[in-house]
Order: C-alpha cells, then structure tokens, then sequence
C-alpha cells in the first residue's frame, strides 16, 4: 500500500481499446456485454472482447459485416478490422483473413 499520491501518480484508467487496434482477430474468441458513459454522462451498452487482459469495443457495424462474410465462408477463423474517420463518422471494414 501507498500514500493517496503515490497511488495518484501511478494510476492508469480502464479505458476499452477498439476492435480496430488489434493485428488480427480471432472468430472464437469471447464475447462479453459492457456498460459506459458517453460524454454527455448517458449510460449506453456495448459488446467487447478481452485480448491479453485488455477489453476491445466491437461495433455493431463490424458485427454486421462479419455476419454477412460468415455466411459466405463459415469456416473463417481469423480477421482484421480496419477504422476510418473518428466519432460518429467512423466506418469499419471487416477484412477476412483465414
């Protein structure tokens, strides 16, 4: 145990990582719901995977995509997302790798 400053210091926030920052994706991995705050203060839901112990959002759009390109190759098992833009102007793209 510290002083209330040592731990100040030292303290790093949890913050999700995206999808998008990953190499590559695997099909099998876990899917977990989250909750968070916008930046307005409203609480919203989100899907997550956990990598290494750190938690990356998924995006709906890129559930979406993925959906469409499993129904054309089933037995995919690994991806990667690519990420355009920022905020509500973002778009991903699903690009199947194996």
């Amino acid at each position: 145990m510290g002083t209330i400053t040592e731990e100040a210091k030292n303290y790093e926030g949890k913050e999700t990582k995206n999808i998008a920052d990953l190499e590559t994706v695997k099909t099998d991995l876990i899917v977990s719901d989250g909750e968070g705050k916008d930046a307005d203060g409203k609480p919203f839901k989100y899907k997550f995977i956990t990598v290494n112990n750190e938690d990356y959002r998924i995006p709906a759009s890129v559930l979406k995509s993925l959906k469409v390109i499993l129904a054309s190759n089933p037995n995919l098992k690994l991806f990667k997302v690519m990420k355009v833009g920022e905020g509500l102007k973002t778009n991903y793209t699903v690009i199947p790798l194996a």
